[in-house]
C-alpha cells in the first residue's frame, strides 16, 4: 500500500485513495475466498458420485489451500501494479488544479505572517467569545436568582397583607402597632419559658 497521505485527494473525495484501494483488496481477498470454498464443494461432491475413490476430504483442503496461496500470491502481484495506476494516474489530483473551496486563497494570497496575524486574531475572536457566553450565563443565572427572591418578597407582602388584615378583623388599625405588639408578646413569652425551664432544673437539682 501507498505511504503517501494523499490529503489534497482525500479533500476533494471524502476518503483516503489507499482507504479506497485497500477496500477493494479486501473485497476481492473474500471474493477468492468464497470462489475456492465453491470450487472445493463441487470437487467433493464429485468425488462421491466415483466408486472406490482413494482421495479423502483432508487431501482435498490441502490442495485446496496450495491453490489457494498460490492464486493469492498472484493476486497480490497484480493487484499492486493495479493499485500504483490508480493512485498514480486515476485517484490522484494533478499539481495544476486546485478545489473550488480553495480558489479564494489563489485570488487572495497572504504571507505566511499575514497568516499567523489571522490566526492569532482568530484565536482572540474565540476567547472574546467564550467570555462573552460566560458573562452572559452569569447574567441568566443572576436573573433567576432574583426571580426566586422576588417571589419570596411576593410571598413576604402577602403574608404581612394577611397579618394586617387579621389586625384590623380585631380591631387594630396600625400595622406597626399590632407588629410591636406581637413582639413584645413573643419577647414576654420567651421570658416566661425560660423562667419555667429554670424552676425545673432547679426543682430537678433539690
Amino acid at each position: 500500500m501507498s505511504v503517501d497521505p494523499m490529503t489534497y485527494e482525500a479533500q476533494f473525495f471524502g476518503f483516503t485513495p489507499q482507504t479506497c484501494m485497500l477496500r477493494i483488496y479486501i473485497a476481492f481477498q473474500d471474493y477468492l475466498f468464497e470462489v475456492m470454498q465453491a470450487v472445493e464443494q463441487v470437487i467433493l461432491k464429485k468425488l462421491d458420485d466415483i466408486p472406490g475413490c482413494e482421495i479423502s476430504p483432508v487431501q482435498i483442503r490441502k490442495c485446496t489451500e496450495k491453490f489457494l496461496g498460490f492464486m493469492k500470491g498472484r493476486f497480490d502481484n497484480l493487484f499492486g501494479k493495479m493499485e500504483q495506476l490508480f493512485l498514480q494516474l486515476i485517484l490522484r489530483i494533478p499539481p495544476n488544479i486546485l478545489l473550488p473551496e480553495d480558489k479564494p486563497q489563489e485570488m487572495h494570497p497572504c504571507t505566511e505572517e499575514e497568516f499567523h496575524l489571522l490566526q492569532k486574531e482568530i484565536e482572540q475572536l474565540q476567547e472574546k467569545y467564550k467570555t462573552e457566553l460566560c458573562t452572559k450565563q452569569a447574567l441568566l443565572a443572576e436573573l433567576e436568582e432574583q426571580k426566586i427572591v422576588q417571589a419570596k418578597l411576593k410571598q413576604t407582602l402577602a403574608l404581612f397583607d394577611e397579618l394586617e388584615n387579621a389586625g384590623r378583623d380585631h380591631g387594630t388599625s396600625d400595622f406597626r402597632e399590632s407588629l410591636v405588639f406581637l413582639v413584645q408578646n413573643s419577647r414576654k413569652l420567651r421570658t416566661i419559658r425560660d423562667s419555667v425551664e429554670r424552676e425545673g432544673k432547679r426543682m430537678k437539682i433539690s
